[in-house]
Order: structure tokens, then C-alpha cells, then sequence
């Protein structure tokens, strides 16, 4: 561990003066919040069932769907992919690097910690299946465990979809992402309009698409560094569609799925998410002056470098960690509150500090796969 720890300080010694701080800070502020949301602010219960279920509470907060506004980042996630890959496709042409060698290299980055951790999960039940009694599949017994994965499905194909989009964008930057918006929006009116249910699936993968070229446009564009009326206006137009979707359109204005709320803007995935894009460009775009002289800080931009050295790691294993305190729980006899009740409020800081030690003990296990060899 010391010797990671080490490992990590060169890292962020050795920053070059000219990295876009704040893209790395965006994708460490992601992983936390996603993994402190699942084990702080879902609530976790035993369906009649037995199995376990996850909803969110935020209907007992008066104007909580706000909050998702801000904290819903599988939208940052993606625009910091688009980043990232937009970079990186730019320095493979330079390099005279292949279409099929760049898609390749990024996706076995994904691939190398996801073996691990379904290697891991598929023996356990493999053998837990073997043994006498009854057995359940995971997917039978907590479905949501999955459901988080399905960001690592879509970010592939935006993956191996790149040089594609990253040309696009090269050539016809406004075109390809008007076109991209023009489409979603069309599917938008039809579905509010006929609400025939395959069109929303059927845009589903245009707005990643989009998000995803948003974060090349943030890169080429330089969109940190634009005037204050520039920032401004790529915020206010996200939040004005975010307001008239979720107002006149009739969409949820929670962007997560809540208890009282029918219906997620995630499944199937529509336009309210590609404007939360645009409005959380908009605010990290705003952010950055500030970010950026704070993270210029060896106190500040450390722990950066520690989340996203072993992102993967801790978005794959966080929910591990979580089920291992479940069981822990319900094994000294305690019992799994179904509602936001004053008990459920006073609990909040073991679900946060127990799994943290679990998820802890797998990343020094495992992390070690994840970070680059030099």
C-alpha cells in the first residue's frame, strides 16, 4: 500500500502543466457520488420476496428531484468519455495509430478490471450453486446489482464507435451534433404526441451518442476558458429544455427513478437526459476557472489521482461491498428499514463508513489491475 501510495504521488507530481484538471475531477467527483448515492441515499429493503430492492427517497424532500439535476452524472461520465476519447483518437492519428489498434487499447482498459470482478462473482456462484439447498441467482435475488453495468455496455460501443463520431466531429462539429439533437427531438414530439413506446427506445442510443459528442466539443472548443456569456448560455439553454421537458413535455422530473414516480428518464433513456448533458457542460464550464486553480493544489488534486487510478475498480466492486455489510447486518440480527424513517436517517453513517473499509480492502486486492504498468 505504501508503495501505491508513492506510486500515486509521482503521478500527481508529474502532471503535465497543460492537462485539463478539471475532466479528471469531473470523472473522480462522478465515481464518488454514484457509489456514496447507492450505499447513503438509496433505500435498501427485502421485498416480500426476499429479495432486494433499491428506491430512491427523494419524494419525502420537498423539491428533491432538484438535486438530481445536479447529482444524476452517468451524464458526466459520458461527457468526460467523450473527452477522454477525443483526445486520444486525435493522438492516435497523429501517431498514425489504426482505427481498430485505438479501439482495442481503450476498450481492454474496461475489459481488464470487468474480468476480474465477473471472474470473481461467476465462481462464487458457481460454487454456492453447488452446495445443498435451494439456490438463487443474483439476478433473482437483487437485480439492481446489475443494473448499474449497463454503463459499461453502452460506453463500449461508444468506444468502438469512435473514430467514426471523432471524425464527425473533426469535420462537421455543429452539423453532427445538430443533426444528433434534431433526431432526438423529433422523437421527443412524437412520443409526447402519439406515445408510441419504441420511439423512445428507438432514440435512446442518439442521446449517448450526443452526450458523447458533447464532450468532444467540449474538448476542440475549449469550452472552460470561453467567455462568461458563452458558459452562461450553454447552462441556460440545458436548463430551459430540462424545464420545458419535464414541465409542458410531461417527463419526470426527478432524473433518477424515485419511489412516488412512474417511469424513469433512464429506461428507455430520453431527451431529458441529452439536455441535463448541456446543462451540466453548462456548470462545469462555469466551474472551471475556479477548479482549475484549486486542483493546481497537491492537497486538492491528490485524491484525484487516488479515485481515478482505480475508478473502474471502485464503480465494478462498490455494490460487492455493499452486499458483504448487508449480509454482515442481517447476520447480528439486524433488520433492513423499507422506508426514510427517522431510524433510516440515524443510520446513514454506518452504511456510508462500513461499506467504505469493504470496498477499501477489494481495491488494494484488485486495484492493482486497473492502473497502466508505467
Amino acid at each position: 500500500m505504501a508503495r501505491d501510495m508513492t506510486s500515486l504521488g509521482r503521478i500527481a507530481e508529474s502532471t503535465p502543466d497543460d492537462r485539463d484538471r478539471v475532466v479528471d475531477a469531473a470523472r473522480a467527483f462522478s465515481i464518488v457520488v454514484v457509489v456514496l448515492w447507492h450505499w447513503t441515499v438509496s433505500v435498501t429493503f427485502r421485498t416480500e420476496s426476499g429479495a432486494l430492492a433499491m428506491a430512491n427517497p427523494l419524494h419525502v424532500v420537498p423539491g428533491g428531484w432538484v438535486i438530481t439535476w445536479v447529482f444524476q452524472v452517468m451524464t458526466v461520465f459520458f461527457l468526460v468519455g467523450g473527452y477522454v476519447n477525443g483526445l486520444g483518437w486525435a493522438r492516435a492519428h497523429e501517431g498514425a495509430e489504426g482505427a481498430r489498434r485505438f479501439v482495442g487499447r481503450r476498450l481492454r482498459r474496461l475489459a481488464r478490471p470487468t474480468a476480474v470482478w465477473a471472474g470473481v462473482w461467476i465462481t462464487t456462484e458457481l460454487l454456492a450453486a453447488a452446495l445443498p439447498g435451494e439456490h438463487r441467482w443474483i439476478w433473482q435475488w437483487f437485480p439492481g446489482y446489475l443494473t448499474p453495468l449497463w454503463f459499461l455496455a453502452v460506453y463500449a460501443l461508444l468506444i468502438t464507435a469512435a473514430p467514426l463520431t471523432a471524425t464527425a466531429h473533426q469535420r462537421h462539429p455543429v452539423a453532427t451534433l445538430a443533426l444528433l439533437a434534431g433526431l432526438v427531438a423529433a422523437g421527443t414530439v412524437l412520443d409526447v404526441t402519439t406515445g408510441w413506446s419504441w420511439v423512445l427506445w428507438a432514440i435512446a442510443p442518439l442521446v449517448w451518442v450526443f452526450v458523447h459528442q458533447l464532450g468532444y466539443a467540449w474538448r476542440s472548443w475549449d469550452l472552460g476558458r470561453r467567455s462568461l456569456p458563452v458558459r452562461l448560455g450553454i447552462a441556460a439553454v440545458g436548463l430551459a429544455a430540462l424545464l420545458l421537458l419535464t414541465g409542458p413535455g410531461g417527463y419526470p422530473r426527478p432524473l433518477v427513478a424515485t419511489i412516488d414516480t412512474d417511469g424513469s428518464n433512464l429506461l428507455p433513456t430520453n431527451a431529458t437526459v441529452a439536455a441535463l448533458a448541456v446543462f451540466q457542460l453548462g456548470l462545469l464550464a462555469l466551474a472551471t476557472p475556479a477548479l482549475d486553480r484549486a486542483l493546481r493544489r497537491d492537497r486538492w488534486w491528490r485524491p484525484v489521482v487516488a479515485v481515478n487510478a482505480t475508478a473502474m475498480t471502485i464503480f465494478l466492486w462498490h455494490m460487492s461491498a455493499l452486499l458483504v455489510v448487508i449480509w454482515g447486518f442481517e447476520a447480528l440480527g439486524g433488520v433492513l428499514i423499507d422506508a426514510p424513517t427517522a431510524a433510516w436517517w440515524a443510520q446513514r453513517p454506518l452504511w456510508l463508513l462500513a461499506p467504505a473499509a469493504v470496498l477499501a480492502a477489494f481495491v488494494a486486492l484488485v486495484g492493482r489491475v486497473e492502473r497502466p504498468r508505467s
